[in-house]
């Protein structure tokens, strides 16, 4: 089958649904699918190469409104491409805008509400819609997304839930673990994340104020928020020999974090943080997951007392309480990471992930054929 994937951003862009875009189309690929990703680049210079066994196509940027890229010759592009499938990945208004000049068979992956750009939600509303209306099939990541997302209720039929897969990850350097372990030696509340307003470390680093004991680690590149901010205000909070700042970190640091981690901490604060693949990653290494309860995906993954504590959100209070119920109880934190190992290699692996997308494509080619095949995966 040949599958066009489309969205406005690919690696080495970071981001969550970046990430799941590169793992999904890598994946199909290696089970014998022709893939074609479709989408901006970073300037005014389109490009195309084979990577991986993927063909990826950047067409030109010319401008960027609000986080979505414009460019004038993505939708000629998408016309020229014949695929069997079309595999939209939501939000992405201009995509929405490119599908208007196709009529192949479409699925689109629901990755979250348009949250804060709510005028560009309300002017976009029509054409969201019109391809929600016209996908034979609606992947959502979550149940929780699904009850809760008022632009999937008229659609619900067609929907079918599909969570983030990853790979196992790989084991940590012992050398680079115990480095770290002298720097940082805990307890250890980890975050990783691209800092963005709606991922909350914020209320994170108040929390650690309110404790007398317990650091945090806090990975990731500067987006809507700045590490520099985050280290004033840890300072202002007397808290800033607690609180570690490290920047974007490399992939063999990020597992050496995670093995001295003693709790991931997702601290987010607004529906845009739709399913948190992080907390995915954390479980594998066998981490507890503290996350708050959005009404999403991130109380799908980490499960209440099973798994790790939710909370609710911008409650630095609440956080502070389950960061010392864990470090204060190792046991307790150990026994939630195992359950949490055992969830991710079952529900969370990347083969069923694939398997469960593929099941999702021939439903929706045999929707497009006439048979509506309105049964559930």
């Amino acid at each position: 089958m040949h599958i066009l994937q489309l969205y406005k951003d690919y690696p080495p862009v970071h981001g969550g649904i970046e990430g799941h875009l590169q793992l999904l189309s890598e994946g199909l690929v290696a089970r014998g699918h022709r893939v074609t990703v479709l989408f901006t680049s970073l300037d005014r210079r389109g490009w195309r190469e084979q990577r991986n066994g993927v063909e990826l196509i950047a067409t030109p940027r010319w401008l960027t409104v609000a986080r979505a890229p414009i460019s004038p010759s993505l939708p000629g592009y998408l016309t020229q491409i014949k695929p069997d499938l079309i595999h939209a990945h939501h939000p992405y208004p201009f995509g929405d805008l490119a599908l208007l000049f196709t009529r192949a068979p479409l699925v689109v992956t629901y990755h979250s509400d348009i949250v804060r750009q709510r005028v560009l939600g309300r002017l976009t509303a029509p054409l969201i819609h019109h391809t929600l209306r016209r996908a034979a099939r609606i992947i959502a990541t979550s149940p929780n997304l699904v009850a809760t997302s008022a632009w999937l209720k008229p659609y619900r039929e067609r929907v079918r839930v599909v969570p983030f897969g990853l790979p196992p990850l790989p084991l940590p350097d012992p050398t680079l673990v115990a480095d770290l372990r002298r720097h940082f030696p805990g307890p250890n509340a980890l975050f990783v994340g691209r800092l963005r307003y709606y991922k909350g470390v914020d209320r994170l680093i108040a929390a650690i104020a309110l404790l007398q004991d317990g650091h945090a680690m806090i990975a990731g590149g500067d987006a809507t928020v700045r590490g520099a901010d985050l280290r004033r205000l840890a300072a202002d909070l007397g808290v800033a020999d607690r609180v570690h700042v490290l920047g974007p970190v490399d992939p063999a640091t990020l597992r050496a974090l995670y093995a001295i981690a003693d709790v991931l901490v997702l601290p987010s604060v607004a529906r845009s943080e739709a399913f948190g693949i992080v907390q995915i990653e954390a479980q594998f290494a066998g981490l507890p997951v503290i996350c708050t309860e959005l009404g999403t995906g991130t109380s799908y993954v980490t499960q209440h007392s099973r798994t790790g504590l939710v909370v609710p959100p911008n409650d630095p209070t609440a956080l502070a309480q389950a960061l010392a119920d864990l470090f204060t109880h190792p046991e307790r934190a150990r026994a939630l990471g195992s359950a949490g190992r055992e969830r991710a290699m079952t529900e969370f692996r990347l083969e069923r992930m694939l398997e469960r997308i593929e099941a999702v494509y021939t439903e929706a080619l045999q929707a497009s054929r006439g048979d509506n095949g309105l049964h559930s995966v």
